[in-house]
């Protein structure tokens, strides 16, 4: 056997070993990110918001105030803003369920005779083809609870859960901004040798703040297209239920559902005729077209550089993991995974893999080169413990 089957084997070897170490890491991260979302979502959700806030940070940190302040004073602030959010949508929340039987009763009336003819169908398809009477067996039925509520909630766990992520961030935030320059050094200093800190930073900065600002600038474009249709055909409260409708455009899958109904409920207590509610649907329709086909891609898509599939599995694998939650961080998730990727040479074929456009692949990593160059510290001790 000479030294050229003695590599190739070895090569093959390490290859094996080192794609099976990746599948247990692999499952371990999903384990441990399915059992801590708790954990994981807090830390995340403190890390994108304090990326967010940083440049106001900083800018009223060269208006000589000092860090400490100018972060605790952003964190009140955004505090506030959010707990006014809440409390509005709160009352709104309030509004709707005092109202709901005004709707439900009109929904009623409007497919009362929808119901009417198919019962009618049934009891003429029974009486052509009668069945042998049976004796009556008393039922039970056991109701059960929605499962939608446990979806949404998956990533929090309960109310209680969701309370205590939400008096966790704004610490978190406080102590990321202060200890910001402590962070990035201690990331040099770990990873420094073995990937480009400085661009990696960069890089993860820039798609969080593209994301969030994409998703403004569309939503807030939709969002007036929204209102000026709705008040154009004359619908009360068009402000509020345009800016709803078409916020909620913008959430993956389910967008264009919720971005209906919203208007579509009020309208059924405003028109009765079957106009306004057509045009409802076809505004809705057409924006999240629009805003998925033209808006997104251009607003978003060169910052996050993900590619449809990845995108659309990364939602739901997320949405798997977390729920509710995991849906709405599924696209800048996907996008720190492919960014993590682009640090090693031996996670190219991932990064490539979720990006939509490749970068090009060194050559060790193309097909039939050696898989083991890419982990020298393995093959180095496989050799030593061969020749002992």
């Amino acid at each position: 056997m000479n030294n050229h089957t003695v590599d190739a084997s070895r090569d093959r070897l390490l290859g094996r070993i080192t794609a099976l170490l990746w599948v247990v890491v692999i499952a371990l991260a999903v384990t441990f990110f399915y059992f801590a979302s708790s954990f994981w979502i807090t830390l995340l959700l403190a890390g994108f918001l304090a990326i967010l806030v940083e440049p106001l940070v900083a800018l009223l940190e060269r208006l000589h105030l000092p860090r400490s302040a100018s972060a605790a004073l952003i964190i009140v602030f955004g505090m506030v803003l959010v707990s006014a959010a809440v409390y509005a949508f709160y009352n709104k929340a309030a509004d709707f369920v005092d109202t709901l039987p005004q709707y439900t009763s009109k929904i009623r009336k409007a497919i009362d005779p929808a119901i009417k003819r198919l019962e009618r169908m049934q009891e003429s398809a029974k009486d052509l083809n009668p069945a042998p009477a049976r004796k009556k067996v008393p039922e039970i039925r056991v109701s059960e609870p929605p499962s939608w509520p446990s979806y949404l909630a998956r990533g929090v766990g309960s109310v209680a859960g969701a309370m205590v992520i939400a008096a966790v961030v704004p610490f978190l935030m406080f102590f990321m901004l202060v200890r910001k320059d402590h962070i990035y050094s201690w990331l040099c200093a770990t990873f420094g040798r073995v990937t480009n800190i400085p661009g990696f930073v960069e890089q993860v900065t820039g798609m969080i703040r593209g994301f969030a600002g994409g998703n403004l600038v569309v939503g807030s474009i939709m969002a007036v297209v929204t209102v000026g249709v709705l008040l154009a055909i004359g619908m009360q409260g068009a402000v509020a239920l345009g800016i709803a409708s078409g916020l909620l455009n913008l959430i993956p899958f389910l967008g264009f559902i919720l971005a209906s109904a919203v208007p579509l409920l009020a309208a059924t207590l405003q028109f009765s005729s079957a106009g306004p509610f057509v045009i409802i649907a076809l505004t809705a329709g057409l924006l999240h077209l629009i805003s998925n086909n033209l808006l997104i891609p251009k607003f978003i898509g060169s910052r996050v550089n993900i590619g449809p599939v990845a995108a659309t599995v990364g939602m739901l694998f997320w949405s798997w993991v977390w729920g509710g939650v995991g849906l709405l961080l599924a696209i800048p998730l996907t996008a720190f995974v492919k960014l993590v990727a682009e640090t090693h040479p031996a996670l190219a074929p991932v990064a490539n893999l979720l990006a939509e456009k490749p970068r090009p692949m060194p050559r060790w990593a193309e097909a039939g080169q050696s898989v083991a160059r890419a982990i020298p510290l393995l093959r180095e001790r496989f050799r030593v413990r061969h020749k002992q």
